[in-house]
């Protein structure tokens, strides 16, 4: 591998690793600066669907939802601080995949990189499907596949153009997400306010009260955890951004932060609101609460934040999902010709995006509760093993003479990979058992591809 791929190259440049000369050699458009990478990342987020988890969270955590997110936000800030270090060190697309390449072993980078393919295919329909349900539910006339079909086709429309096109749309979705998000706490506030005063906001019952504990809190917190998934598809944009190694790290721990804080800030207020875990139904807890404080029209409203959450998060994912394939393609990892193709014309993995509006179509078949069971056995497989990046970079750096923090290389990352597991280890039936197969398979054409571990995957060897 090429001894300068971990420092940015600028743009028209072919270094090595790359796409020879020919009509494969167009490279990423860098377009992304720290704002727009940082609302690329909180669209991934989507912080309103916080609300469409909330009932659950709120019965795990005995009416302590704002708790069981502030665990969640220390928790995965060990893990963003890792991706950040090792997105200033190696900044190129791929994330996870090139991290531990890199640093442990190409084999091991490999199948990160193919366990990743499971969830990063699976999110963007997960996320069409959700949305397709809301507008369902308040359309019941319209079949629920042309709303699953017209989330596929715009998206990849946008994702096929470019993210200069993209990121402008998720400037404009996240501003209306924003716009509903403080509606929805100011109406909160109101209602609080009118029924016990001023006083009424500020209470730590929302964090611990009389009906919970800290294994509940906790139980809460592993849930909780699943809506900071998406931060870690910033560091897959590093082709895509501007003098990477700096803003890498800085976007990645602020999508982190930036979001912790929405979801706390949001749980915090709804649990004044409706306090408790008195729900006519938890899944769809939000939506009452949003009519008791206020009325049909802001549930109308309400549905339309969430929808256009659903919009832009499909967008961001999609497009993530499309660099990772890029990566791979690119180190000869999968066929070069399809997922290391990048158009002239558009400069974006094209094949990549409509492979990945193809495999959307799959939610036609599966419910909302089948498909969002195993997306995340890859993520935190993926959240362990960059943990584990920070100390095979701190040791090989102390080889070569370099001495790093290590408490901020070895500690923190240690913590981070702890708390990684514990949550992989909570993942239901279903996922782990789908998410095996998924990785055997990943074994077997690695056996393939290595001559039987003989050699390292194509274009993947450890400097």
């Amino acid at each position: 591998m090429d001894p300068n791929a971990a420092t940015p190259h600028p743009q028209g440049s072919t270094p090595a690793g790359r796409i020879p000369a020919g009509p494969q050699a167009a490279e990423l458009r860098r377009s992304f600066n720290l704002s727009s990478l940082t609302l690329f990342g909180l669209a991934y987020l989507a912080p309103l669907v916080v609300l469409g988890t909330f009932g659950v969270i709120a019965v795990r955590s005995g009416g302590a939802a704002a708790g069981s997110y502030l665990l969640a936000l220390v928790a995965m800030l060990f893990t963003a601080l890792s991706y950040g270090r090792m997105a200033a060190a190696f900044p190129q697309a791929g994330a996870s995949y090139n991290f531990v390449r890199r640093n442990i072993d190409p084999r091991l980078g490999f199948l990160v990189g193919w366990a990743s393919i499971l969830d990063y295919f699976f999110l963007p329909m997960v996320i069409w499907l959700i949305g397709a349900s809301f507008l369902s539910a308040g359309f019941p006339a319209v079949p629920f596949w042309v709303w699953i079909a017209g989330f596929i086709l715009l998206t990849t429309a946008l994702n096929v153009v470019g993210v200069a096109v993209a990121k402008g749309a998720n400037i404009l979705l996240m501003a209306f997400q924003l716009l509903v998000i403080v509606l929805f706490i100011g109406f909160a506030v109101a209602a609080v306010t009118l029924e016990d005063g001023l006083r009424g906001l500020f209470s730590l019952d929302p964090f611990f009260n009389p009906g919970t504990d800290f294994e509940k809190i906790s139980a809460g917190a592993a849930v909780a955890a699943y809506s900071f998934l998406g931060f870690d598809a910033v560091a897959a944009m590093a082709d895509d951004t501007r003098n990477p190694a700096r803003v890498l790290p800085r976007a990645i721990v602020l999508v982190a932060l930036i979001g912790g804080v929405i979801f706390i800030v949001l749980s915090y207020v709804t649990e004044l609101a409706h306090p408790g875990t008195d729900f006519t139904d938890e899944g769809s807890a939000a939506f009452e609460i949003a009519e008791q404080i206020g009325g049909a029209l802001f549930s109308a409203v309400f549905l339309a934040g969430l929808v256009v959450t659903q919009f832009a998060s499909g967008l961001a994912a999609q497009s993530s999902a499309s660099r990772l394939l890029y990566a791979m393609g690119r180190s000869d990892s999968l066929p070069r010709r399809i997922f290391g193709y990048v158009s002239p014309r558009f400069r974006t993995p094209v094949l990549n995006v409509l492979l990945c509006g193809l495999v959307g179509c799959v939610a036609f078949f599966l419910d909302e509760s089948t498909s969002t069971s195993f997306i995340n056995f890859g993520a935190f497989i993926a959240f362990t093993l960059v943990n584990a990046c920070c100390v095979f970079y701190w040791v090989r750096q102390r080889r070569q003479g370099v001495r790093l923090n290590p408490l901020a290389y070895i500690a923190a990352p240690g913590v981070g990979a702890v708390i990684s597991i514990y949550l992989w280890l909570n993942l239901d039936v279903p996922a782990k058992i789908l998410g095996s197969i998924w990785l055997a398979l990943g074994v077997i054409y690695l056996v393939w591809l290595t001559r039987g571990f003989r050699r390292d995957p194509p274009g993947m060897q450890v400097d």
